[in-house]
């Protein structure tokens, strides 16, 4: 079995790269030719914590994957990641274990990948500002998924704690993002969203971290966050004012997205308005932006056939390169 950590993935493997394996897999889905069963969560409240596990088989590569991945927010206070994950790849001609991979930076990818699709689609052409709302471990792909799609000139940051938001501001940089780009630290939400044309949010909140009402005409919004039915980014109005509403997997949406799980039991929205799914938009059976003035949201909570895209693409090009370190199990 092939062993493949988490630096040899980042040297080998980017947002460009897995945007167009997202894409792909995406394709084969409207094909059906992949299959995504039901993903199982086991909580642990006395830590607020998960642990999910997400298999998914591709039935024209013959390959499948399952990831386990981890989400214990109180690591962090133990000098340990909120988020710990891995990928195993099986062969599905004959059941041999491929490889085993770190997942923790591939679900970070995968999901700004699924963001930069969206945003292809749905965002303004002439988008320039992008408020990132959060600015923990899964923002800083969002904000590169963005960047791989549009002209963006100047990035307002919203965090809680200033400090954080700081060193998000610094590891931009050293990443190398465009230097002609502002970066800005905004402690006041509504000033960053009143200025946005896409707004990124991937927090953990219990309670919607905007106001629906700041959100100008023709601004499109990411929502990775809010991934558990409790918990909600945006609130009622936001999603009342929403031109088009795109999900990365409605059957998964329906069952954890709290912000549309609250909309639906109300009495003036249903899931009947959603517009369609992002593969959907990729393949042209429904519309991406058709004007500037709408308002629309692309609300992500994950599947695990785009964590099999990312796999696939890792195996690939650890095979290509020589990365990784064979094991006998």
């Amino acid at each position: 079995m092939l062993i493949i950590n988490e630096k040899e993935i980042q040297t080998t493997y980017g947002m460009k790269e897995a945007m167009r394996d997202v894409e792909h897999i995406l394709r084969a889905k409207v094909e059906e030719k992949i299959l995504n069963p039901h993903r199982t969560i086991i909580g642990f409240p006395q830590r607020n914590a998960t642990i999910l596990y997400m298999p998914s088989s591709d039935l024209t590569n013959e390959l499948s994957t399952i990831k386990t991945v981890s989400i214990f927010p109180e690591n962090p206070a133990v000098g340990k990641p909120t988020t710990q994950g891995v990928i195993l790849v099986t062969d599905a001609k004959n059941g041999e274990h491929l490889a085993l991979m770190n997942a923790s930076y591939l679900t970070r990818l995968r999901t700004g990948a699924l963001s930069g699709l969206a945003t292809d689609r749905l965002a303004r052409e002439d988008a320039k500002v992008l408020t990132v709302i959060g600015t923990g471990g899964m923002a800083f792909e969002q904000v590169l998924g963005v960047l791989e799609v549009r002209g963006i000139e100047k990035i307002l940051l919203v965090n809680p704690t200033i400090s954080k938001a700081e060193r998000f501001k610094e590891r931009l940089l050293s990443f190398g993002i465009d230097e002609n780009i502002h970066i800005e630290i905004v402690e006041d939400v509504s000033v960053a969203v009143r200025q946005a044309d896409i707004i990124s949010c991937s927090t953990r909140s219990n309670t919607p971290v905007f106001n629906g009402n700041d959100v100008k005409p023709g601004t499109h919004v990411n929502g990775v966050g809010s991934y558990l039915p409790h918990m909600r980014e945006m609130d009622h109005t936001f999603i009342k004012r929403c031109s088009k509403i795109v999900t990365d997997d409605e059957i998964g949406v329906k069952e954890e997205a709290g912000e549309l799980i609250y909309a639906n039991e109300q009495p003036d929205w249903s899931y009947d308005e959603l517009h369609g799914e992002l593969m959907d938009l990729v393949v042209g059976k429904a519309s991406g932006r058709e004007d500037s003035e709408e308002i629309t949201f692309f609300k992500s909570v994950g599947a695990s056939y785009f964590d099999l895209a990312v796999a696939q693409g890792v195996y690939r090009k650890a095979i290509e390169l020589g990365i990784g370190v064979e094991v006998e199990v």
